[in-house]
C-alpha cells in the first residue's frame, strides 16, 4: 500500500498494529502503543543505557518521549501525503525520571492551522505521577511540497 495515500493517524495505526518498531524507538525502550485523531501514547522505560554520568537517568529521555509523543499527535491530524517537521520542543523537567519503572509519554494537539500544528505532551507513569511536560510545534508541509 502507497503510505501517502492513508492519512496520519491511519499511518500510525498500521504501524501499531503491524508491531513495527523504528530505530529510535529500540534505543530509547519505547512503544507508540495508542494513537487518535489529536492523540498519541507510548510506552517507555528506562533503563540503565539512559543514565547521565551522575548516575541518574539523563533528562534526553525525557525530552526524546515527549518529542516522539508531541509530534505523533500532529501526525495523526495531518491528510493523506501531508508531512511535517518538528520547529520547537520545550520541556520542563518536573522530578527525576525513575530507571526501571513502566511510564507513559502523551501527546494531544492544541490547534492545527493550514501549516502549523501546535501540541502538549506529559510524561507520567501509571498513578498520574507527572515526570515532564511538552509543548511542540510542527511545520506541517503540503502534499506534493
Amino acid at each position: 500500500m502507497d503510505m501517502k495515500t492513508l492519512t496520519g493517524a491511519e499511518m500510525l495505526q498500521g504501524s501499531i498494529k503491524n508491531n513495527m518498531q523504528v530505530s529510535m524507538g529500540v534505543t530509547m525502550n519505547m512503544s507508540l502503543v495508542s494513537v487518535e485523531h489529536g492523540y498519541a501514547r507510548f510506552e517507555a522505560i528506562a533503563t540503565d543505557k539512559h543514565l547521565n554520568p551522575m548516575g541518574g537517568v539523563h533528562g534526553g529521555f525525557a525530552a526524546t518521549v515527549l518529542d516522539s509523543a508531541t509530534a505523533c499527535a500532529v501526525h495523526s491530524v495531518l491528510e493523506a501525503g501531508e508531512t511535517y517537521g518538528t520547529i520547537d520542543l520545550n520541556v520542563k523537567m518536573m522530578r527525576p525520571v525513575p530507571q526501571d519503572v513502566l511510564l507513559f509519554g502523551e501527546g494531544k494537539i492544541l490547534n492545527r492551522s493550514k501549516s502549523l500544528g501546535v501540541s502538549e505532551g506529559k510524561l507520567v507513569d501509571a498513578n498520574g505521577k507527572l515526570y515532564a511536560h511538552a509543548t511542540c510545534t510542527c511545520k506541517i508541509i503540503p502534499a506534493g511540497t
